[in-house]
């Protein structure tokens, strides 16, 4: 296997991924731009060292970013080489174990994606199962067990050196604030090899509740199982527990999980409302949640505070983009009239952009003008003692600084693109067979 590893058509492939994902640079400072120059030079040299067993992955460094709820996630950023060549173990072990995956484990696999493990939670429910055992796993990716994930690759992979760099690359230490810290646990996320490792562990989980007989959907960590009753939630849920907690030896976080009903519940970014179906009860439709929306709405913010130094057409530039990826990601939402009051939130947000970038009021009474506004009421705007956000809400500005206009400078509503990415994606998602 180690042979496969190192082909030069896989490392090839491999290198090609890692550049196509960019990312930060390791411990050792390489960026990815350095990688085609590195192996040019060294690659005979890391291929022997892997075919007798003498390479050693470099530590890993730590790094913290913010999440949604304040709290602070830690990844684990291998160096560019080490990802390169993890890359390329997960792309000729993959297949082996692709192959006994279940139907319902959506993450990170060829041909799935989390919009389908969320139109099938949405199926689920409207075929009445409507109590939902929500589980959340503290901390998923620090608390993997080395023995046992070493236990289930070796199942599949038979090769001492292929399982040599695996259980090195688990056990490499991590660099937080330049201070080298043992890992006797976890699989680091912001490896290539971590999606793979993650479901080759929940696998085991996956077997169990197909076992069962359960109606379920797991996307990586995030998993929920739907149940007919009340009672029939509680005993899943306390069957479920003992077995993470006993065979997986994984912790629950008991404040975030529980039983759910389908207003209550949330999935990937996802939730659930009430909708009347003429002669049809306890049906649900899709839309977004609270906190998705927030999410949104902060970035939205950041690239329209006034004080940033941007012209408006980057703004627009940097607007498009976060507005595309949400939007392709929550098109199956139903958002309409939501959107709306964000596009007529946002369009204020470049009036008074485009307000404060006039400064002084000469300029602002000159644009006035030019924007079709009579002297004496340009003179009077322009001096006005009203702050900058009454003004971009204000009528002078609305009439002036129209949704025509801003489409000149290349701006678009949310609205108009969610509607034009809904009516492309009214078909079915893919459901095609892995293989």
């Amino acid at each position: 296997m180690i042979e496969k590893v190192i082909s030069r058509k896989n490392i090839q492939k491999a290198y090609h991924q890692v550049l196509a994902k960019k990312g930060s640079a390791g411990v050792d400072g390489m960026p990815v731009g350095d990688l085609l120059g590195f192996f040019r030079e060294h690659q005979n040299k890391i291929a022997t060292s892997l075919c007798n067993g003498t390479y050693l992955p470099q530590p890993i460094l730590g790094v913290e970013i913010p999440k949604s709820n304040g709290k602070k996630r830690l990844l684990g950023v291998p160096t560019v080489v080490d990802r390169v060549l993890q890359q390329a173990v997960s792309q000729v072990i993959a297949p082996r174990f692709e192959l006994e995956f279940k139907e319902h484990s959506y993450g990170f696999r060829p041909h799935r994606n989390v919009l389908q493990a969320i139109r099938q939670s949405q199926k689920y429910i409207n075929a009445g199962n409507q109590h939902i055992v929500d589980i959340d796993l503290k901390s998923f990716f620090d608390e993997v067990d080395h023995c046992l994930l070493l236990q289930l690759v070796y199942r599949k992979v038979k090769c001492p050196l292929t399982l040599r760099l695996v259980r090195k690359w688990l056990r490499a230490p991590i660099q937080i604030n330049g201070e080298l810290v043992k890992r006797r646990k976890g699989v680091p996320q912001g490896s290539p090899l971590s999606p793979l490792l993650s479901n080759i562990m929940l696998h085991e989980l996956d077997k169990e509740m197909e076992k069962r007989g359960l109606c379920y959907v797991r996307y990586a960590d995030d998993f929920s199982i739907y149940t007919k009753s009340q009672q029939e939630a509680r005993q899943v849920g306390n069957a479920i527990f003992l077995f993470l907690k006993d065979k997986l030896k994984l912790p629950i976080n008991r404040e975030k999980s529980g039983i759910r009903r389908p207003v209550n519940f949330e999935i990937l970014g996802y939730k659930f409302v009430s909708v009347y179906k003429k002669g049809v009860k306890g049906q649900y439709q899709l839309t977004v949640s609270d906190q998705s929306w927030k999410s949104l709405k902060r970035s939205l913010k950041a690239i329209t505070k006034k004080t940033t130094p941007s012209s408006l057409a980057e703004r627009i530039v940097k607007l498009k983009e976060v507005q595309r990826g949400w939007l392709n990601y929550f098109r199956m939402g139903n958002i309409q009239g939501k959107l709306k009051d964000m596009d007529s939130w946002l369009r204020n947000r470049l009036r008074y952009c485009i307000w404060h970038d006039w400064k002084k009021p000469e300029r602002k009474r000159k644009n006035l003008i030019r924007l079709g506004i009579r002297y004496g009421q340009a003179y009077a705007w322009s001096r006005t003692r009203m702050g900058g956000w009454a003004v971009a809400q204000s009528p002078i500005l609305g009439t002036t600084i129209t949704k025509k206009r801003l489409a000149k400078r290349g701006y678009q509503s949310m609205l108009d693109y969610y509607t034009k990415v809904s009516l492309k994606f009214n078909e079915p998602l893919s459901t095609r067979p892995v293989r």
